[in-house]
Order: C-alpha cells, then sequence, then structure tokens
C-alpha cells in the first residue's frame, strides 16, 4: 500500500512541475495563433443587448429578433456606414432635381410671344364687337346691353380653349365638349359681329374716296352741263337736225362724266386691284381673280383674326 501511494504522487508533482521559459512561450505562441484562426472564421454579429424574456430584443439596424436567443459579443468592433453613405446620395439628389423642375418649368420666348398676340388679338376683337354690338341698339337702353354682350362673348371665346384642354387631359370629356360647343357659338357671334364692323368700315370708306372731286371729273361735268344748255336752246323751237345732234352730244358728255366716276370709284379700293393684278402677273395670264373676290378674303380675314386669341392662348400655354 505504501509503494502504490508514493507511485501515485510521483507522476502529480511532476505534472505540478514549473514550465520552464522555453515551453512558457511556445504556449503563448500556440494559444496566440487559435486566437487569430478563432478571429478569422468567426462570423460578423452586431452586438446587442441580453435583455429579460419579457422585453423585445432590437437589434442595432432596427430589425427584430428573438427574444430568447443570446448573441455572443463580435471578435471585432462593427462601424455604422448608414449615415456616412445616405447623406452623398440625397445632396446629390436635391442637387440634380432642382435644375431638372427649373429647366421643365422654364417657358420659350415664343410662347411668352404667342401669349402677348393673343391678348393684343382680343383686346382688339372685344373692342370690335362691342363697338359694333352697341350701334345695333336703337334706344339708350338697348346699346350698353348690346355692347355688354359683345364684349362677354368675346371674352368667352378667349377664356374657354385653354380651360377646355385641361378638362380634356384631366379626363373630363364630357365637360370639355360642353365647353367647345359653347365655344363654338360664341365664336360664330363674334365672327358675325367683327365682319359687321369691318364691312361697315370699309364701305364708309370706299364711298368717302369715291366722292372725291378730281380735275377729269369736273372738266366731265362742265362739258355735260354747257351740252345739256345748248341741247335746251336748240330744241326749245322743235325738234330737228340740230337738236338731236346736241341730245346726241349730251349723252356723250354724261358716258364721259360716268366714266371719269367710275375711274374715282375704282381707285378708292386699291388694295383689291393691286391683288388682282398680282396673282394674274404670278400665273402667266393663266388665273385672272376679280377684285371683289380679294374683298371678300380682306372682310374674312379682318373678321376672323380679331376672334383667334383664345386658340393662340391655347397654343402658347400648352408650350
Amino acid at each position: 500500500m505504501v509503494d502504490d501511494s508514493v507511485a501515485s504522487t510521483i507522476p502529480d508533482q511532476a505534472a505540478r512541475r514549473p514550465k520552464t521559459p522555453a515551453e512558457r512561450q511556445r504556449a503563448y505562441r500556440q494559444r496566440k495563433r487559435q486566437r487569430q484562426i478563432a478571429a478569422a472564421s468567426a462570423p460578423a454579429a452586431p452586438a446587442t443587448e441580453i435583455l429579460p424574456p419579457h422585453q423585445p430584443v432590437t437589434s442595432a439596424v432596427g430589425l427584430p429578433v428573438t427574444s430568447n436567443v443570446t448573441v455572443s459579443p463580435p471578435a471585432f468592433p462593427v462601424t455604422p456606414v448608414t449615415l456616412a453613405v445616405t447623406v452623398p446620395l440625397c445632396a446629390d439628389v436635391t442637387h440634380v432635381t432642382e435644375p431638372h423642375s427649373q429647366a421643365t418649368n422654364r417657358r420659350p420666348i415664343s410662347s411668352h410671344g404667342l401669349t402677348v398676340a393673343a391678348l393684343l388679338l382680343a383686346a382688339v376683337g372685344i373692342t370690335m364687337n362691342g363697338w359694333f354690338a352697341q350701334t345695333l341698339g336703337s334706344t339708350d337702353f338697348a346699346g350698353p346691353l348690346f355692347l355688354a354682350i359683345g364684349v362677354a362673348s368675346d371674352l368667352v371665346a378667349l377664356a374657354v380653349p385653354p380651360t377646355a384642354i385641361q378638362l380634356w387631359l384631366a379626363r373630363r370629356r364630357a365637360t370639355a365638349v360642353i365647353a367647345w360647343l359653347v365655344w363654338f357659338a360664341t365664336f360664330v357671334f363674334a365672327v358675325t359681329s367683327g365682319i359687321g364692323f369691318a364691312s361697315v368700315n370699309i364701305a364708309d370708306v370706299t364711298l368717302t374716296r369715291a366722292s372725291r372731286v378730281t380735275p377729269s371729273v369736273t372738266i366731265a361735268q362742265d362739258a355735260l352741263r354747257d351740252a345739256v344748255a345748248s341741247r335746251n336752246r336748240e330744241c326749245a323751237g322743235g325738234v330737228g337736225r340740230f337738236c338731236r345732234e346736241r341730245e346726241q352730244a349730251v349723252a356723250d358728255r354724261q358716258r364721259a362724266l360716268d366714266s371719269a366716276l367710275g375711274a374715282v370709284e375704282h381707285a378708292a379700293d386699291p388694295q383689291t386691284d393691286a391683288a388682282a393684278k398680282i396673282v394674274a402677273w404670278l400665273s402667266g395670264g393663266a388665273a385672272k381673280p376679280e377684285a371683289d373676290a380679294f374683298a371678300m378674303l380682306r372682310l374674312i380675314l379682318l373678321a376672323l383674326l380679331p376672334q383667334i386669341g383664345g386658340i393662340l392662348l391655347m397654343i402658347g400655354r400648352s408650350r
């Protein structure tokens, strides 16, 4: 028994024997190598806090995590990069979006020019139609009423086209169709008023010019007056050969006076005559339009152009 106990204590004493410096250095290098291998192979995990079972556990990025799972601390610190990445991106987006919106809202110069032209034509049309409508009134009470109708119709013809387009784009098709019907009615009324205004003023000017007394008209009138006096003297004693000659002279002088008056009347509207001559010259004589055709074309344009302000305003705003 004594031998067995002595024999068992010998290995224990040998195991408790202090290590030599070389053995301690070897063991330190082995432990350091194991820690490096474990750190390289361990997955990165966010740092969490172990809470009691009745409290929810959330991760560092805001995702729900099961509360009964214990997460070990990471082997190396985790650096948050969300803020560093998000802020530059937001700044770039703002820098790109603002110029784009400014470029989208910027309207071309031609659009502003169309808007100004539309407003000017609308002002001319309102003045023309209001004046002509007022002249149709037979009393002091009816005149302002016709004036109000003329002005209101032109305002409707100006404002309805842009509004109708917006209604159509908003898929309110029935309302847009009704708006176009109202515009057509006011447009026809405005065009007829414009025709009345243009025709009255052109006729007045033409008659004034045609009533001018030119030297040729004065000469023809004097010749006719002398021929009539001679006929009266010759035919006072009865109808004879000389009386018939004087009557023929009176007829000739009357034709000369009519020709002179026709020339003055023809020169009262030189625009239509010049337009007819230009078309005949350009076509080499193949087309010979009359001056009355150009007079009608001019009348239509004078009545139509002041009423297209709403169309121009619609085109200008759509660009």
